[in-house]
């Protein structure tokens, strides 16, 4: 401490003063919470928040917020502004028909929250416990709830109890006002008796009410049926509207479908009969020119047949009688052949045609159009194919007769004696179709000489045959060519004459 510098001890001093000071203004400076309020007494209390009373005593009120407390000259006290339920509760009170009732209710009290309440509830609270101040309001509040409850019916306390209760609380609020207090609610619980006269007052009530409700239920199931049947019928005419729609819509479409289906089943037909109709005229050309071809070739096939025959007739001029039978022969059966090839060529041409005319007929019969054309050109086929039958037969004929009128008689011998084979096997093909046979002998032997015998017979008989179905008599034919051919053998003699 000896070598401590005296300089410091000023400072130092300083620092301490100002820190006790600052700890006696912390200790001395009080804060206040909302649900309080700090009442200081004493002197030097200022003017703001100050209640003075009659007699001219001060008390300073401080809510929210603080205060410093001077040391010696002021005292603080803290008073709870907390509210307070208070269950209020009356004996049996008489009414003003006499009738005792029994009322619960709850209030809810607290001190005001002005600086008069708060300075009044101070002077009569402060330092007693908060018992004393509900036991005092509770008794406020029960002697006013009798007070009234006297003077009103059971029927109006019954009721309306809110303004019974708003009644309690309107008088009550003035001497509670006195205390410092105020009436946060009041609100009645209950009213009863004990001889069952609120009871009986009910009934009529409740039978009213339920009779109300029973009529009110009935009017409701009334109305709720209406109205389910009005709703029934609304959603049969909407389902019944909507089927209606829904034909129309359906008809509609199906009419559209049709005429769509219409348009194009009228349209694929003139297609079709368009197409039918130029086939069946591609065919007419077609056929026409093959017609044309035909001709040319028959044509040509004729002036060739021309040519051979006057080639065939120089040749019999140049060659031996003997081959003349040849060259008539040859001649017949060529004209033969070719006129069965024709009418075959002709069938042929004619069952096509038909085919072909009835197939597009048969796919095509709802086209009157092309079934006309088609007929036209199975007409003018058939008409073609018989005037070419009926040329190819003249031809035939024509050629036949050529050869008739060249070589005379004795070519119709000769195809009559050619075609008596013929004819005997026709006669003889019933006896070769004959699988068994038995021959019944008469004992003469002449049994098995039979068969071949009657196909003899048959044979002797075919020229009397011939000439009851032809008129042509072989045997005068025959007689013919052998008495011409006997003069004609006569002069050979004198050929050697005229050589000499």
């Amino acid at each position: 401490m000896e070598n401590f510098p005296d300089y410091l001890y000023i400072p130092i001093l300083v620092v301490a003063v100002l820190v006790v000071l600052g700890l006696a203004f912390w200790a001395r400076y009080k804060t206040v919470s909302p649900d309080e309020a700090m009442i200081v007494t004493g002197s030097f209390l200022g003017t703001k928040n100050v209640a003075v009373d009659e007699s001219g005593r001060r008390i300073k009120i401080v809510r929210g917020g603080g205060a410093f407390i001077l040391p010696i000259f002021q005292q603080a006290q803290f008073l709870s502004l907390l509210s307070h339920k208070l269950d209020v509760t009356t004996p049996e009170v008489y009414t003003e028909q006499g009738v005792p009732v029994m009322t619960d209710a709850v209030a809810i009290i607290k001190i005001g929250g002005s600086v008069e309440d708060v300075a009044t509830a101070a002077e009569q609270f402060m330092g007693k416990p908060t018992e004393s101040l509900k036991g005092e309001a509770q008794e406020v509040l029960e002697g006013h709830l009798r007070a009234i409850l006297g003077t009103m019916t059971v029927e109006e306390v019954y009721r309306n109890r809110d303004k019974f209760a708003q009644e309690v609380q309107g008088v009550a609020a003035r001497d509670l006002k006195k205390m410092g207090l105020q009436i946060v609610s009041f609100t009645i619980k209950d009213v009863r008796d004990k001889h069952g006269y609120l009871e009986a007052l009910g009934k009529p009530r409740i039978a009213a009410v339920k009779r109300d409700a029973d009529i009110a239920e009935a009017q409701a199931i009334r109305d709720s049926r209406i109205q389910k049947a009005l709703a029934e019928e609304e959603g049969q005419k909407a389902e019944l509207l909507r089927d209606t729609n829904i034909a129309e819509a359906t008809k509609e479409k199906e009419l559209k479908v049709a005429s769509f289906k219409k348009e194009q089943d009228q349209a694929k037909a003139e297609a079709d009969q368009a197409y039918a109709i130029q086939e069946a005229r591609s065919k007419q050309s077609v056929v026409e020119e093959q017609m044309k071809v035909e001709l040319v070739r028959k044509e040509r096939e004729i002036d060739l047949e021309a040519k051979e025959i006057l080639r065939r007739e120089k040749q019999y001029d140049a060659e031996v009688k003997k081959k003349a039978d040849a060259d008539r022969y040859a001649v017949e059966q060529a004209a033969e052949a070719d006129k069965a090839r024709r009418i075959r060529e002709a069938d042929a041409m004619k069952y096509k045609i038909e085919a072909e005319a009835q197939a597009n007929a048969e796919q095509k019969r709802l086209n009157g159009l092309a079934e006309a054309e088609a007929q036209r050109a199975k007409g003018s086929a058939e008409a073609e194919v018989i005037r070419l039958r009926g040329l190819a037969e003249a031809e035939a004929k024509e050629k036949l007769a050529q050869a008739f009128e060249k070589f005379g008689e004795a070519a119709v011998l000769d195809i009559i004696v050619k075609m008596l084979p013929e004819l005997a096997g026709k006669v003889a093909e019933p006896i070769a179709s004959i699988d068994k046979l038995t021959v019944v002998d008469t004992g003469h032997g002449e049994g098995a000489a039979r068969v071949s015998n009657y196909v003899t017979s048959l044979m002797a008989t075919a020229p009397e045959m011939l000439k009851n179905v032809s008129g042509i008599d072989i045997d005068k034919l025959v007689q013919g060519l052998t008495n011409r051919a006997l003069p004609a053998s006569g002069p050979k003699p004198a050929a050697p004459s005229a050589e000499e």
